[in-house]
C-alpha cells in the first residue's frame, strides 16, 4: 500500500504508473466533491480495473418535524414558533 495525494492506494493483481493512479483518484474526487477520499483499492482484472474506495464519514445532523416544519435547530424560529415548540407535548421513548 502506498500513499498518493494523501490517499492510501493499494494495487492488486499487477502494477500501475503514478499518472494512472492519480487519474483514478481524480475520478473519485470529482464524483464525490464534498467528500474526503481516505483509501482506494484498484484490482486489475485483465483490461478492467475494479475500484473500491472509502470516504471519510460525515456527521449526521438531526432533523425533527416541529410544528409542520423540518428543522435541525430552532435558531431561525421567531418567538411565537419557539413558544409553540416549548408548549407542545413531548413524548419520551
Amino acid at each position: 500500500m502506498k500513499k498518493t495525494e494523501n490517499v492510501n492506494v493499494e494495487i492488486i493483481n499487477g502494477a500501475m504508473d503514478e499518472e494512472e493512479i492519480r487519474a483514478y483518484i481524480h475520478y473519485v474526487k470529482e464524483k464525490y466533491k464534498d467528500e474526503t477520499l481516505l483509501s482506494l483499492t484498484l484490482t486489475i482484472d485483465g483490461d478492467y480495473v475494479d475500484m473500491h474506495y472509502h470516504l471519510k464519514p460525515q456527521p449526521i445532523e438531526r432533523i425533527r418535524r416541529i410544528t409542520g416544519y423540518l428543522v435541525g435547530t430552532l435558531d431561525r424560529f421567531n418567538d411565537a414558533k419557539k413558544a409553540e415548540e416549548h408548549d407542545r407535548v413531548k413524548h419520551h421513548i
